[in-house]
């Protein structure tokens, strides 16, 4: 018969995983009410404006590049990590029913859980500020072409708010009031920022000291080139990439401070590991002192 201490640690486990995945569904759900039915505000604009005369081109970073690397490249990256640290890992180990789970399974679920929660606080912070101001995309004019008569003077120099678009590509129409803040530098600098905070943690190699600090600065790289390719490719002014980029490492700077804390398993095992270590030392001096005698 399951003892009560075996019972609270059940319920405990499942209590906190069941928490974890309604807290991330809720925080998930609003994002997709965002990205289902937001109406983005519907701004104006000057006739002269020139920021929003350029061409409309084609993304160098697709939203399918996008978030198949930004997702794929720090889960991957999670796995094999906390594989190689813990899986000879002898301590005491966390079991639900009697089903033993390694503790590399474990954070491994610690830290993806952390990692997706923090990116959907992030997503829903970028789409909260994209609806509600309704900023015009650098291609407006481009995708809109506005039935406005830029040739009367009661135009030149007013600001517009009552116009039709004669464009007919319903989701370019939708997407050119959607600049500010850039999703794809949130989303990408979160990603990346909260890997190289990762890697600082987690990963280390005594074969090089400078491994670790190059890999991080990969990451954030490819941050920051998809950033600027959001601005080369008239997809954003440089201020909604700037604050994409706040949001982003703002979101995982929170995410890894405040959230994703040393746990009992990853002590112990630094703890198993300098005992080990002193063993293996104390053992050579004592081969060494019975050869010398």
């Amino acid at each position: 018969m399951e003892s009560h201490c075996e019972r609270n640690s059940n319920c405990y486990m499942l209590r906190k995983i069941l928490l974890d995945l309604i807290f991330l569904l809720i925080v998930g759900f609003l994002v997709l009410v965002f990205f289902l039915w937001g109406v983005p505000y519907e701004r104006g604009f000057f006739w002269d404006d020139r920021s929003l005369k350029l061409p409309f081109k084609d993304s160098t970073v697709t939203s399918a590049m996008l978030y198949s690397i930004g997702f794929t490249l720090p889960l991957v990256t999670m796995l094999i990590t906390e594989y190689l640290r813990l899986r000879n890992y002898q301590g005491q180990s966390r079991a639900i029913f009697d089903v033993e789970i390694p503790a590399w399974i474990w954070e491994t679920y610690r830290v993806v859980g952390i990692f997706l929660f923090g990116c959907a606080c992030q997503q829903l912070a970028t789409g909260i500020g994209k609806y509600s101001i309704g900023g015009l995309r650098p291609h407006f004019f481009d995708v809109c072409n506005p039935d406005v008569n830029c040739t009367l003077p009661e135009n030149i120099g007013r600001y517009i708010d009552s116009y039709t678009c004669l464009g007919d590509n319903s989701r370019r129409l939708r997407q050119m009031r959607l600049s500010f803040p850039s999703g794809h530098a949130s989303f990408s600098s979160y990603t990346m920022v909260f890997l190289a905070l990762y890697l600082q943690k987690r990963v280390s190699w005594h074969g090089s000291k400078v491994l670790r600090h190059f890999l991080q600065f990969v990451v954030i790289m490819m941050a920051w080139y998809t950033g600027m390719s959001r601005v080369s490719d008239n997809k954003h002014h440089w201020g909604d990439v700037i604050a994409g980029f706040i949001i982003g490492a703002g979101a995982a700077v929170l995410a890894i401070v405040f959230l994703y804390k040393p746990t009992k398993v990853e002590l112990c095992y630094s703890c198993l590991t300098e005992s080990t270590n002193r063993q293996d030392t104390m053992l050579r001096n004592l081969h060494l002192a019975r050869d010398q005698y």
